[in-house]
């Protein structure tokens, strides 16, 4: 029997863009089915030429269609959508989301959690990447937005090397282990410093925010720069009602270093959710982290110890809570994960407070 032309497209709706994580029949990528007997032969329309990730979409494709009754062999072409179709595209994609403010293309529902610290050197990106990998773990669907321009390492903690792809005016970030990502270190090349003034690292980041499509979110993780600087400034004015999370050593002397960060956090009208202390143990002392809560009347999140498991697992691309689970270090992430998810979240934080950039 002879496969008919709705059951392919209706097997086709299993096949999953792998960046925008739509069906491609929803984002009319489908150019053409064509049926001879129990051949099938399906062109798909990629946004882009050159697409890294064709073998996805080959994988899916050979396994939907492959499942319909009467197919006997599978073959996939593919295409190139037209300037109007890509535009069309990203109209339909941005139709969907219900503007914060002017500022990050992202859904009001979507939580911005900001991870900040005072001080570089006190682990913070690999907090951040654990913590997005344990939202994921919880069932969000949860991205990270490596926003520490001077310092950008979330894409190798992730092991991503693929670029984002640039659909129209659109920027679609890359996807792994179901968490997107966007970093500034995409758009330099090699290790190439950011050398930049205050003002036109405002402009390119108000641009880079508001050109990303992170599409449907639950939680964003946003790597924060450490310090107080013009970066940290700017992104607490773009970031309309993200909440703030503080990433503090134990020893005591860095209490003083990291409470600045929470006041630049609070001027800019985030709210302080609290505090977590990474490297807990002898080395770095103790008491740092309760007693910045402390001062800070916030909650102590948690204690992450000082593992030489949860540095390597970061060095080799592939976060502690997703490579090792069980370990103490990951479960204790995993925790603090769920004590912020716990939060009520605030809506409708008041207007930003204007303030001078330096120049």
């Amino acid at each position: 029997m002879e496969p008919t032309r709705d059951d392919l497209l209706k097997a086709l709706g299993q096949v999953i863009d792998p960046e925008l994580r739509r069906p491609v029949t929803e984002l009319d990528m489908v150019r053409a089915v064509d049926v001879a007997g129990g051949d099938v032969r399906v062109t798909i329309a990629l946004t882009v030429a050159g697409c890294p990730l064709r073998a996805s979409f080959e994988d899916q494709v050979q396994r939907a269609v492959g499942a319909v009754p009467g197919v006997e062999r599978v073959s996939l072409a593919f295409d190139v959508m037209t300037p109007d179709e890509r535009q069309a595209l990203t109209t339909r994609l941005r139709g969907g989301v219900t503007e914060r403010t002017k500022g990050i293309s992202l859904d009001a529902s979507t939580r911005v959690l900001a991870i900040a610290s005072g001080k570089g050197g006190v682990g913070k990106s690999t907090v951040s990447v654990n913590l997005a990998a344990a939202f994921a773990s919880l069932g969000h669907r949860a991205g990270i937005l490596d926003a520490d321009v001077y310092g950008h390492s979330i894409p190798h903690m992730l092991g991503i090397r693929q670029k984002p792809v640039l659909v129209d005016r659109m920027i679609v970030p890359p996807v792994k282990d179901e968490l997107k990502l966007m970093s500034i270190g995409f758009f330099l090349e090699d290790n190439e410093p950011v050398m930049w003034r205050g003002p036109m690292l405002h402009r390119a980041l108000e641009q880079f925010l508001s050109d990303v499509h992170w599409g449907e979110l639950d939680t964003l993780i946003v790597d924060m720069p450490p310090g107080t600087g013009d970066v940290s400034i700017s992104l607490g004015q773009l970031l309309p009602r993200a909440e703030a999370v503080l990433v503090t050593t134990p020893q005591p002397l860095a209490q003083e270093v990291a409470a600045r960060a929470a006041v630049m956090a609070r001027k800019t009208n985030m709210r302080l959710i609290g505090v977590i202390e990474n490297m807990s143990g002898e080395v770095f002392g103790s008491g740092g982290g309760e007693a910045l809560a402390a001062q800070l009347e916030v909650p102590l999140l948690g204690r992450v110890p000082l593992d030489a498991e949860l540095r390597a697992c970061g060095d080799g691309g592939r976060p502690l809570v997703a490579e090792r689970p069980d370990a103490p270090t990951a479960q204790e992430l995993v925790r603090i994960a769920e004590a912020i998810d716990a939060t009520k979240r605030e809506r409708g934080v008041g207007i930003v407070k204007p303030l001078t950039l330096a120049t």
